[in-house]
């Protein structure tokens, strides 16, 4: 049916939120963005916006009276008792994080206010205050009956089991988790409460995603909007992080020194990238066309671009490109890296243009790079072409029978 919208628990980036699932039109995708605070997943593939009962409530109000259908089973299903639940289709909990919070008891709030504000003492970033703060919320509320002084290891093995384990979280959450609950032994300093010694998980290991010099060109030729063809060149040749790039300020190019100055990013580092003499023109024409005010890369009205909206086009011009990898912007970042190893540069330097605090970081693209690998001959090649010499007629060998 074209008018029905289908609702759904989902939880993303530290936060329970509703995603909405509808026939992929332009009237519905119009419809669900006027819907104040609506986002776009690009891992999920999917609208959302925050859970809360009075954001369910008012998106479904907006919905019936655009008269579409609204399916929002999902959020009122009986749920299982945890021991009758497999722990592979175990979901997570669809509690809101305010909900979370209302139904702690005044010193649990006083407690967990604290541990926010010995985090900003700590000098940690807003995102990973974000990500801890959830975690020892979700920590708290579990123990909300139990008075604080009496807390203990043996608590947070309950936790671990109890929700993190029980509501599948991912390996990274998994150790985001542990590393919230140090801190939180730090803050609370009680003799039997000490996550000091408590092991995170082994942290899995991928390779990335790269892109051939090739795609990345086509990737850039394809995109014909000037500001997106311009953002895909800089995350390329800068080797740029999506957050570094929507931080970049117009004086942050120095077209005559050929260097982009990227300031305060991770681990609130400056570092210096090269500017590509080939992106110097689409950069002018970029500027020019644009007018940046203060923002090298702005959004509507002179505001801040958002990750999404850069995700969304990305995705667009991968489909454009007959590119079929799963390609985020980080990919380009790995890409970037990758490419430069395979032309020779120095480890050394890569892990400086990148901005990386560890060399074992960088050392990822050691195991990705082609510069040596393609002088290795495959042994199906080379036993076909052993078979084919060694033949008296030097009749060519081929895989099929026929």
């Amino acid at each position: 049916m074209k008018n029905v919208i289908n609702l759904s628990p989902l939880y993303h980036r530290a936060e329970n939120i509703v995603a909405i699932e509808t026939l992929n039109t332009l009237e519905n995708r119009s419809f669900i963005k006027k819907f104040g605070g609506v986002k776009w997943s690009q891992t999920h593939k999917t609208f959302y916006f925050s859970h809360s009962e009075d954001r369910l409530n008012q998106f479904i109000s907006y919905c019936i009276a655009a008269k579409y259908f609204v399916n929002y089973k999902q959020f009122y299903k009986k749920q299982t008792k945890a021991s009758e639940t497999s722990t592979n289709t175990t979901s997570k909990a669809i509690i809101s994080t305010k909900d979370y919070y209302k139904q702690l008891p005044l010193h649990s709030k006083q407690t967990l206010k604290g541990f926010i504000g010995f985090l900003r003492g700590k000098r940690l970033s807003e995102s990973t205050i974000k990500s801890y703060g959830y975690f020892v919320l979700r920590f708290i509320h579990l123990l909300k009956d139990k008075d604080i002084e009496t807390w203990n290891n043996r608590d947070i093995d309950n936790f671990m089991t109890h929700v993190v384990a029980a509501e599948n979280y991912s390996i990274s959450s998994h150790r985001q988790c542990v590393s919230a609950i140090k801190y939180l032994s730090v803050y609370c300093n009680l003799p039997d409460f000490d996550a000091t010694d408590y092991n995170r998980p082994k942290k899995s290991k991928y390779l990335p995603t790269v892109l051939s010099d090739q795609e990345i060109l086509n990737l850039i030729q394809v995109t014909r909007n000037l500001k997106h063809r311009t953002v895909i060149a800089l995350l390329y040749s800068g080797g740029l992080r999506i957050g570094e790039l929507l931080s970049l300020k117009v004086n942050d190019i120095d077209f005559s020194r050929n260097i982009i100055h990227v300031k305060q990013a991770k681990g609130r580092k400056d570092r210096i990238v090269s500017l590509s003499e080939r992106i110097k023109p689409l950069l002018h024409n970029y500027i020019h066309t644009y007018s940046p005010k203060k923002l090298l890369i702005e959004g509507r009205d002179s505001t801040a671009y958002t990750p999404s909206s850069v995700r969304a086009f990305l995705y667009r011009s991968c489909k454009l490109a007959r590119i079929y990898k799963k390609v985020t912007p980080h990919t380009l970042r790995h890409s970037y890296a990758t490419h430069m190893l395979e032309n020779g540069v120095d480890i050394r330097y890569i892990q400086e243009l990148l901005g990386h605090s560890k060399p074992e970081t960088t050392m990822i693209y050691t195991h990705v790079a082609q510069k040596d690998l393609h002088k290795i001959q495959n042994p199906l090649d080379t036993a076909i072409e052993r078979i084919t010499n060694s033949s008296n007629k030097h009749k060519k060998v081929s895989i099929s029978r026929y």
